[in-house]
């Protein structure tokens, strides 16, 4: 990835699509969690599992059900703590990127199960590029707190998902805020927003689209203005 940043520094990811969760959610016979609408909720996953655009992703071999998340990722290029939930979060941004985050939907089931989690289940792999584009470029497509751009994915050339940035239910400057309150933000700290609507198999439903990834598939995630990030799936 092209840009100023030499490595991800820390990696959260989001959960910031209400389509996303609560398609999940009710495909599983949940409804959704009250408060889901509370705080913009993240994970930690690994940065030493981050890969670039072109790079081979392997799942843990042990995994039957590997998938792709397609995503939109925030890059912090200025420190800062208990930064205000405004448009003034956006000064602290370096710049956006495609984000992958690659999910082994077995062994993330077993373990969100005791309550804990994602762990195992997606630190093998997260995909980043293909270039950071800086929030200036995109300040044309910035409002409420949301950028406008297109969003798609699609595997072995075939359109699987479509949705658009802008549907976020938290807003950038919320996520921002959120993430940096009582601790701080560093740059290369990476944010991803979490999983546009439709944006993985786990959402369509493996049955729809002919099943779980496997060797020799490849993936394509493209976001109006960042580009395409592609990844090949092989045999670890």
């Amino acid at each position: 990835m092209r840009g100023p940043v030499p490595r991800v520094a820390s990696l959260r990811d989001f959960y910031a699509f209400e389509q996303h969760v609560k398609t999940c959610r009710r495909l599983r016979g949940l409804d959704m969690v009250p408060e889901w609408y509370e705080i913009p909720v993240f994970y930690f996953s690994n940065p030493a599992g981050v890969i670039g655009h072109d790079d081979p992703v392997a799942g843990p071999p042990t995994s039957q059900a590997l998938d792709y998340e397609l995503e939109l990722a925030c890059v912090i290029g200025r420190e800062g703590s208990d930064i205000p939930a405004d448009d003034r979060a956006m000064e602290y941004v370096a710049g956006f990127t495609i984000m992958n985050d690659w999910s082994a939907r077995d062994l993330q089931r077993k373990e969100m199960a005791v309550g804990l989690g994602p762990a195992k289940g997606k630190d093998f792999a997260t995909s980043l590029g293909p270039e950071l584009v800086s929030f200036d470029e995109l300040s044309d497509r910035y409002h409420d707190g949301r950028l406008q751009l297109a969003m798609s994915a699609s595997v072995n050339g075939k359109v699987y998902s479509r949705g658009d940035a802008s549907t976020m239910h938290w807003t950038w400057p919320q996520l921002i805020a959120h993430a940096s309150r009582d601790t701080r933000l560093q740059p290369g700290d990476v944010l991803g927003s979490g999983t546009v609507g439709t944006g993985c198999i786990l959402e369509l439903t493996p049955d729809a689209v002919g099943g779980w990834l496997k060797p020799g598939d490849v993936v394509e995630l493209s976001i109006e203005r960042l580009g395409t990030l592609r990844n090949r799936v092989v045999a670890r």
